[in-house]
């Protein structure tokens, strides 16, 4: 099977990244939305800095690409500790219907 090679550009405007510790998530029958947000202490509160739209498919092939690298990153530097209730990632469904569930 034949390699593929992708040369990417990054563009120097987004190269610095930004930083996000909140993720809300919703769908719809063609597309997810993912929104990459912060929230830090003494501001008024999350601010939306990144809005990323997806087919359903790429955002399941974003699944297991971020599973598989999650896999990779815990072999080589341990296991990824998650505190109870400490979630940032909301679907926006239940944010609208006030429930605020976290996963």
């Amino acid at each position: 099977m034949e390699e593929k090679k992708v040369n990417l550009n990054l563009d120097p405007a987004i190269a610095g990244g930004s930083y996000a510790n909140l993720a809300i998530i919703s769908h719809s029958r063609s597309e997810f939305t993912l929104d990459f947000a912060s929230t830090l202490p003494g501001m008024p509160g999350p601010r939306i800095n990144n809005r990323i739209v997806m087919t359903p498919e790429h955002a399941k092939r974003l699944l297991n690409a971020l599973a598989e690298n999650v896999s990779r990153y815990e072999s080589h530097f341990g296991q990824i500790r998650l505190d109870e209730g400490q979630g940032n990632t909301f679907n926006l469904g239940d944010l609208i219907q006030g429930g605020g569930t976290r996963s």
